[in-house]
């Protein structure tokens, strides 16, 4: 039996609207992990905000792997060993800053399990707090305060606002970061030339396995990159438009299990 990795996104994909995993997804997943293929949670959230779907799934014990920081950071979840990781480079903090200021955007990092948030949190950040189950932290001077290593920052700005931002930090900073959209008002700010995509790339070639061994599975903008690298790139029925378009296949909603069709499909059968 050839070995498949399922390449999973967590809001969206994995959970349903109640930011749960359901029992039939549950053990579909299981099984997958049971017969001897490989899982991987590739999310946007920080480590920290996945550890929660990590225990629940029991990655631990079946060899599962944690991509987070949109690919920022990598971690085998049997060992607990960063297998990969890349950093913002350091005069982009500052600079964020001061473009979030000027555009009364919100900015945000992370350290340990704490959100670092440049600005009294708008709705969007909070969010991000009740997603993650990481406190919110202000501080007063983000500059200074950030002095640390980072995988990522995050702008965020109402869904009206946040194409454009998106496309004025691209222009700026097309030759340093990577840039892009989770969700309509959360503006991703990376190390250039980390997406998943690239991330899951750089891990199947470490445990011996391809892009054809990878059934990937997504809902959001930041799903695209990995949904069109993958043998199988799959679209869950409730994804953005542009996601359904990068699709080889759309499965049901992530309130209807689509996964579990997706697991049927493509790897019990």
């Amino acid at each position: 039996m050839k070995e498949k990795v399922l390449v999973l996104d967590i809001d969206g994909t994995l959970t349903n609207s109640e930011k749960e995993i359901t029992p039939a997804t549950k053990r579909g997943i299981q099984s997958v992990m049971e017969r001897g293929h490989k899982v991987i949670l590739a999310s946007g959230r920080p480590t920290p905000g996945m550890r929660r779907y990590e225990e629940e799934l029991e990655l631990k014990k079946y060899g599962g792997y944690l991509l987070s920081f949109n690919g920022g950071r990598i971690i085998d979840c049997q060992s607990g060993e960063i297998i990969y990781q890349r950093i913002l480079p350091s005069v982009a903090v500052p600079e964020l800053y001061d473009f979030a200021k000027k555009n009364s955007c919100g900015l945000i990092t992370y350290e340990g399990d704490c959100i670092i948030s440049a600005f009294e949190p708008d709705e969007y950040v909070e969010l991000e707090s009740r997603i993650n189950g990481l406190e919110i932290k202000v501080v007063d001077n983000f500059k200074e305060y950030v002095d640390f290593d980072v995988n990522k920052c995050l702008i965020t700005a109402p869904v009206e606002n946040a194409p454009g931002f998106e496309e004025q930090l691209r222009q700026k900073y097309s030759d340093t970061l990577s840039i892009y959209r989770s969700e309509p008002f959360f503006i991703e700010i990376m190390p250039q030339n980390v997406d998943k995509a690239a991330s899951l790339d750089r891990m199947l070639e470490a445990i011996g396995l391809t892009k054809e061994d990878a059934i990937c599975c997504g809902d959001g903008f930041n799903d695209i990159s990995m949904i069109k690298y993958a043998g199988v790139g799959v679209a869950m029925g409730n994804a953005q438009p542009a996601v359904k378009e990068a699709a080889d296949y759309i499965t049901a909603t992530n309130d209807e299990d689509g996964l579990v069709q997706v697991i049927d499909n493509f790897i019990l059968n």
